[in-house]
């Protein structure tokens, strides 16, 4: 597995595999979870690590470099591809990035109605610190709202 830093070109493969992966959330959100022009924007303003094998883009992670503190989002590995340990190693390449900027923490957000990751990311030594509001342009079928969670990357 190789892991690489996202250029302008990969955008569109980063938004397919983003929304192949973010399709297990469509029991809450029917839309797609992201658009070209979004991942453009956020290759402005923060960096996409990308997983890579002989079969292609594997999985990706956007990390956000913020003062001291770094913000992990988008996480996504292939669904034919997961629990492979991809997910484990994007976020440990996201942390020592950080680390390598000078960041202390990193923090991210889940939704609470996917009750599987809290476990998988304080396995990997995230805590809960908190909650913040769900979009509402974002028009959820159900109530729901983020689980913020944080690590420090000493």
């Amino acid at each position: 597995m190789r892991i690489r830093t996202a250029a302008s070109p990969d955008a569109d493969a980063i938004t397919r595999l983003i929304n192949l992966a973010f399709q297990v959330e469509r029991f809450f959100i029917d839309d797609d979870r992201i658009g070209i022009q979004e991942v453009q924007q956020r290759l402005g303003t923060g960096r996409f690590l990308l997983a890579e094998d002989g079969d292609g883009l594997a999985g990706c992670a956007y990390v956000e470099l913020q003062g001291e503190r770094a913000y992990l989002g988008l996480l996504s590995v292939d669904p034919a591809r997961q629990n492979t340990g991809i997910g484990k190693q994007l976020v440990f390449a996201a942390e020592e990035h950080a680390r390598n900027a000078g960041c202390r923490f990193m923090d991210l957000r889940i939704v609470n109605l996917r009750r599987e990751l809290p476990g998988f990311y304080a396995r990997l030594g995230y805590i809960e610190d908190g909650t913040s509001p769900f979009p509402e342009h974002a028009r959820p079928k159900q109530p729901c709202h983020f689980v913020n969670m944080s690590k420090a990357l000493a």
